[in-house]
């Protein structure tokens, strides 16, 4: 509260200077002040985003932010925290008017009608909702079972960057909208791999280098495959479609197309050195799937390394899952903003929604890539001459496959990962095929995760007060 009301008295008198500077005639009625309460993850940050560019247009709006991460996660230490029944508990106890929520609390308040519809306030302000990112709207819409509940000033997504000065000095191919993980490795493999690792080009890669599970795990993701079923408590492994992504991914390492140290590569030293060991910010790789973090990472480069090199930088919408080569599952809201079902305060708290998802809020923030893009069409066009229009062109693709992955006992996860590092290991020396490989891990896996559920279910029901739980 302290912060926040040094925000204010310095936003408020700041705003009076200005006024009084500009009027000369007698002072106007006070408007009426109106509270209210904002959820946020910490009370500083909020200001930094939202707070302190609403208190200017709306100063009569008096704003309270209740911080959540540090009572969220009060007891996070205890055995049995249960991040959602926390998470409830917040809000219960200090029943904020507006809520920062993430699509699965979205979905989850929109259906137990404990959030406020926006269509009705929509469509009496005439609020313009046209230049919003559509795919978001759909999802948001979708997520509220046909009806829309918030709105998320921002997104996050990623893109196949590439190094068009590589490609044409090499007469391959640029890379195109929608490619799949396959034809992108093939592309990939079109470069030459001679040379020491410290100087040769790559056909593509991360900033750190990608291993076989990196890579496995990056496709996997892409075609939205899941390890294990969280409702029926199986292993889905030892399938043909992850047998193919672990083939695919092998299959590139061995061509040594892709960007893979033999060391940890980057342990520290200075800004300059950091850079220097990114392949693909120092020319070096043909292409690389990444956010708008890597923009921001060459304008850097830039003005820190000496004699630094550019190159011309394209990008493409992908890469995508060709059975929905439209979509892309690594779209991502993390701020969607709702107002709290019978909030006192829902007028102000509407008028904060607007604003913050409004053309010129989006305007303002579009000049910094700091927290993600612009949920707002238009307004973020290009950065560092790099056009920005590449990550609306996907409609989002979010998979409620991994929404009850918490039902997972905490013990298995460890026994799983030490039988998986294993495994894959054996495949990468060539002790093992890929398919014998996961036919271990679903078997040994299986069996883990059966007796962690087992544990897990005797442990419960011998805490006390499991009984009187039970027969109430």
């Amino acid at each position: 509260m302290k912060n926040g009301f040094i925000h204010k008295a310095i936003l408020v008198l700041f705003s009076g200077l200005l006024l009084a500077g500009c009027t000369g005639g007698p002072a106007k009625e006070t408007k009426q002040v109106s509270n209210l309460k904002v959820m946020f993850w910490d009370e500083s940050y909020f200001y930094q985003e939202y707070g302190d560019l609403f208190a200017m247009k709306y100063p009569n709006i008096d704003i309270e932010v209740v911080s959540s991460t540090d009572k969220i996660y009060r007891d996070s230490d205890q055995e049995d925290f249960d991040y959602d029944k926390a998470f409830a508990k917040f809000i219960e106890e200090e029943q904020p008017d507006v809520l920062l929520l993430n699509t699965n609390q979205y979905e989850k308040f929109a259906s137990e009608g404990k959030l406020t519809e926006l269509d009705p306030l929509i469509a009496k302000d005439k609020y313009d909702t046209e230049t919003i990112f559509p795919g978001l709207m759909e999802i948001l819409k979708e997520k509220g079972g046909g009806k829309l509940y918030g709105l998320s000033p921002t997104f996050y997504g990623s893109v196949l960057y590439y190094n068009a000065d590589l490609f044409a000095k090499y007469g391959i191919e640029a890379p195109h909208d929608g490619m799949s993980w396959q034809e992108i490795l093939d592309t990939a493999r079109r470069f030459p791999t001679d040379g020491d690792e410290k100087s040769r080009v790559y056909g593509f890669g991360s900033d750190y280098g990608m291993s076989l599970e990196n890579l496995a795990s990056s496709i996997s993701s892409t075609q939205g495959l899941n390890y294990i079923n969280p409702d029926t408590m199986k292993l889905t492994l030892n399938t043909d479609s992850w047998k193919q992504v672990y083939k695919m991914a092998m299959d590139a390492l061995d061509s040594k197309a892709v960007y893979n140290p033999d060391g940890e590569g980057f342990q520290g030293g200075t800004m300059e050195e950091y850079y220097q060991s990114q392949p693909f910010l120092m020319g070096r790789m043909a292409m690389t799937v990444d956010g708008t973090n890597l923009l921001q990472n060459l304008k850097d480069a830039q003005g820190q390394i000496k004699d630094y090199k550019p190159f011309q930088i394209g990008a493409v919408a992908g890469p995508v899952d060709p059975a929905e080569p439209d979509k892309s599952r690594s779209i991502s809201m993390r701020d969607i903003l709702a107002i709290r079902a019978n909030s006192p305060n829902a007028d102000a708290a509407w008028e904060f929604l607007k604003f913050v998802n409004g053309e010129e809020f989006a305007k303002i923030k579009s000049r910094t890539l700091n927290g993600g893009l612009m949920s707002r069409t238009g307004v973020q066009r290009e950065y560092n001459g790099v056009s920005l229009d590449v990550f609306y062109k996907l409609k989002p693709k979010l998979d409620n496959d991994s929404d009850n992955y918490d039902k997972i006992p905490d013990s298995f996860h460890e026994k799983y990962y030490s039988l998986f590092s294993r495994e894959i290991k054996l495949v990468q020396d060539k002790k093992k095929s890929i398919d014998e490989a996961l036919q271990t891990v679903q078997d040994e896996g299986q069996a883990a995760l059966d007796k962690a559920v087992q544990d897990e279910a005797a442990g419960k029901k011998d805490k006390p007060g499991a009984e009187t739980d039970q027969a109430g």
